[in-house]
């Protein structure tokens, strides 16, 4: 019996690890050994995660010694908020950021930035509050705004906001895990200070991640004791396998880039076809500059869990809004920092496509979508409109 191919378009969750990323991780599995030691297995260890450590500097423009390895995206997320503000730092961070920021910094006082309707944050209103924050004897500060939103895609003008920042004698933090392999990213370009990478959601393997320092930021004292690994900012052994994945991950990031046209196109596809379906249909971040891969769509009065659940049935993954860890599905907090109607948020999915993605899945997913809105949604748009 032949078995349905599942149509995996949740790559922003995670994305599928690569072959070549894959025979990376098994070789260092292979080779063994403690980075640390000093005899030629430990040697040869050493030697993988140095390499490694090439590979990401050179993905984001990077000096190498810059690169701190960490156990993935929310660990360098504490890392930088947690370090800056045990140093005195007043921390300001945008609604839309993921939990691993938002949560933590709301957990430090943190000053929240607001966005417009389309998630942007403004120069100005990022220039304004900087104003306050520095007025008098104000303390040094830490920006921390994403580069692109793991939920819409939107991606936020950092160069301009980096240069905000700099005028107030502030550092400026980018979450770039949903934005590297998607866009062009240098972050001297950008003008950022620190840089988070997560190896998984460029094909790598989940377990992996990177902070990225620049000269200006300094000496940092790390949360954690231990050993003297990556600077003692993050000690303990070195996560060899993954390590060496995530270097393979970074190299293969130019194929991505290159396909980047192919995948907005198959995107921009997707909305095409679900607009002439159900015109009412909304596209958050639609009106601005999106990452390619990535499409929230609300199906107005149809919860974004009965969709999810449904679309899975139908052998099709994508996510809802926010995944809480019982597993149960909340309205966005993303789409509710944009101005969004709760009851709207509640109807959102998120999806996104990858390396792996073809025309097929695209048409695939918009024949469930639409047999999903035939039956539900738009009962639901005749019932308000009546």
């Amino acid at each position: 019996m032949n078995q349905q191919r599942l149509i995996y378009l949740d790559y922003n969750a995670t994305a599928p690890v690569k072959p070549a990323v894959a025979k990376a991780v098994a070789q260092a599995l292979v080779t063994g050994g403690n980075p640390s030691s000093v005899h030629a297995t430990g040697r040869a260890a050493r030697m993988v995660v140095e390499q490694a450590r090439e590979q990401v500097a050179n993905l984001v423009g990077a000096a190498v010694g810059d690169v701190i390895f960490t156990s993935g995206g929310t660990e360098a997320n504490n890392l930088c908020l947690r370090t800056f503000y045990n140093a005195g730092r007043k921390l300001l961070v945008s609604a839309t950021e993921h939990p691993s920021v938002l949560t933590t910094a709301l957990a430090l006082d943190a000053t929240i930035i607001p966005v417009d309707h389309n998630g942007l944050v403004q120069v100005d209103t990022l220039d304004a509050l900087l104003k306050t924050e520095t007025a008098g004897e104000g303390q040094p500060l830490l920006v921390s705004i994403m580069t692109a939103n793991n939920e819409t895609g939107v991606v936020q003008p950092i160069n301009e906001l980096a240069a905000i920042a700099h005028r107030y004698g502030a550092l400026l933090h980018t979450d770039s895990v949903q934005a590297i392999g998607k866009i062009s990213f240098d972050m001297k370009v950008l003008g950022a200070d620190l840089v988070t990478v997560s190896a998984h959601k460029m094909g790598g393997p989940a377990g992996s991640g990177a902070l990225i320092t620049s000269p200006a930021v300094g000496k940092m004292k790390g949360l954690q004791t231990g050993g003297g690994q990556e600077k003692g900012l993050r000690p303990g052994t070195e996560n060899l396998s993954g390590i060496a994945g995530f270097g393979m991950a970074a190299d293969l990031c130019n194929e991505d880039l290159s396909r980047g046209a192919e995948i907005a196109a198959l995107r921009d596809d997707l909305e095409r076809q679900i607009q002439e379906v159900a015109p009412e249909t909304i596209f958050f971040g639609a009106e601005t500059i999106r990452v390619g891969n990535t499409s929230c769509i609300a199906m107005p009065g149809v919860d974004s869990e009965v969709q999810v659940m449904a679309l899975d049935l139908d052998g099709i993954a994508v996510s809802a809004g926010a995944a809480c860890s019982s597993g149960k599905v909340a309205a966005s907090p993303v789409l509710l920092a944009m101005g969004v109607k709760g009851s709207v948020a509640a109807s959102a999915i998120r999806v996104s496509l990858g390396w792996g993605t073809v025309k097929e899945d695209i048409d695939k997913f918009v024949a469930a979508w639409t047999a999903l809105y035939e039956r539900l949604g738009q009962k639901s748009v005749e019932l308000s409109a009546a």
